[in-house]
Parts: C-alpha cells; sequence; structure tokens
C-alpha cells in the first residue's frame, strides 16, 4: 500500500507542473527534428536509408534517459527543503519509499518515451511492424528503471545541487552521445565500439532499435539480459545508498 501511495504521489507531482511537461519535450523535438531533417539526406546518400527511421528511437531512449535521472536526483531539491526528511519519518521502510518513488519516476518516464514515440511517428517515423511494440514496452520500462535507480543512487550520496552539472557533463551526456543514438556503431574505430559496449543506454537504444525497426547491433537476447542484469543490480545499489541516507 505504502509502495502504491509513493508511486502515485511520484506522478502526480511531476504532471501537476505543465510547464515542465512542455520543457521535457523540447530537448527531444529538437533532436528529433534538427538532426533528423539536418543530416537526413547525408545519411541517405551514405547508404544510411532514412535516417528518421535510425534517429527516432534514439531519441525516445534519451528522453526517458534524462527524465529518469531528474526522477532520481529530485531526491537532493527534498533534501534541502526538508521533504524527505518528512517521507523518512512515516512509519514505512526506506526500502519501500525508494520502490514506490523508483516506480513512479519510470512511470512517467516511460509515459515519456511513448509520447515522443508519437511525435516521431508525426515526423515520419514508421514502425517495421507493431507485434514487437510489446516488447519496445518493456525495453523502455527497463531503460526508465534503470536510470531511476541510477539517479537515486547518485542523490543518495550528494547533499546539494553543486554536483549535479558535474554529472551532466561526464556522466549523462556521454551515456547519451556514446551509445549509438545518433550514429551506428559498426565501423567504428574499435575504441569508441568499446566505450559503447560499456555504456549500459546502447543495449537499450539497441533493443528499442530492433523491436520498433528490425535493426540491432547487438542481438535481442543480449540486450535485453544486459538491461535487464544491469536494472537489477542498479535497484539493488540506489536501494542501499538510499537506506543509508542521514536525515
Amino acid at each position: 500500500m505504502a509502495i502504491y501511495i509513493l508511486w502515485l504521489r511520484q506522478i502526480k507531482r511531476y504532471y501537476r507542473s505543465k510547464s515542465r511537461i512542455i520543457g521535457s519535450l523540447g530537448q527531444p523535438l529538437l533532436f528529433l527534428l534538427a538532426f533528423g531533417f539536418g543530416f537526413g539526406p547525408i545519411f541517405q546518400r551514405a547508404g544510411g536509408g532514412n535516417y528518421i527511421q535510425f534517429l527516432a528511437p534514439g531519441i525516445i531512449a534519451m528522453s526517458i534517459l534524462f527524465l529518469a535521472i531528474f526522477s532520481g536526483i529530485e531526491i537532493i531539491w527534498d533534501k534541502q527543503f526538508g521533504f524527505l526528511k518528512e517521507t523518512l519519518v512515516a512509519p514505512i521502510s526506506r526500502l519501500e519509499i525508494m520502490i514506490g518513488r523508483t516506480l513512479g519516476g519510470a512511470t512517467v518516464a516511460t509515459a515519456q518515451g511513448i509520447i515522443v514515440l508519437f511525435i516521431a511517428y508525426i515526423a515520419g517515423f514508421r514502425l517495421s511492424g507493431w507485434a514487437m511494440f510489446p516488447f519496445a514496452l518493456i525495453f523502455m520500462a527497463l531503460i526508465s528503471l534503470l536510470f531511476t535507480a541510477f539517479g537515486t543512487a547518485i542523490a543518495s550520496v550528494l547533499d546539494d545541487m553543486h554536483g549535479f552539472q558535474l554529472i551532466m557533463n561526464f556522466l549523462v551526456m556521454p551515456l547519451f552521445f556514446l551509445s549509438g543514438a545518433l550514429f551506428p556503431l559498426a565501423g567504428l574505430p574499435k575504441t569508441l565500439v568499446i566505450i559503447a559496449e560499456i555504456d549500459p543506454l546502447s543495449y537499450g537504444v539497441d533493443g528499442l532499435r530492433h523491436t520498433l525497426i528490425n535493426a540491432s547491433h547487438f542481438g535481442l537476447p543480449v540486450d535485453l539480459g544486459i538491461l535487464s542484469a544491469l536494472t537489477f543490480l542498479l535497484l539493488i545499489l540506489g536501494s542501499y545508498l538510499f537506506s543509508k541516507i542521514q536525515i
């Protein structure tokens, strides 16, 4: 019951702000339209086909990544303004609090990914078939859970927002740009391929490409296995670090 209440509270907290909803769609739209139509002719002349088709799964993953990370890092704000203390003193376990917040953040991030998918559809993106769409939703949910838990783990060890820019510059942006969201991984220098293989978002992007347009670099079993394992590990780590928060 407590998990359900915290889950709903996290969702309502996000959708209470209309400006925040609109603002969170701005960056995915910019990337989708500017990159999709700007680099589309170059990508097509290089033999890559329709760039919107290739780009859309990566932009969906990007929108989920950023919103999921921010959902986790909201814990820092709650620490500073005392909201987290009110939650932690409630007669429920910290594990339930963490699970409820994570599920709420992941639900919002997954919904954001679905919205971006429909926007991409308006821009010209087309699924290779609807049969794999339920698996695409599974990948969206796994990406959401993974990075919401990751954001929670980071926020649990930070005391203020001064380290937030560092996180954005040295963690979140490289995770996105080196995941293959904007360019194919095939034919890259070996160093970049190794980095992409370490990047957890790479498997989310690749899984979405496989389920949405039937194109894959690693293969669906690899994407699903690695992403599921990493999500499980980050949930454990996030839960442990959250349980150690001092109030």
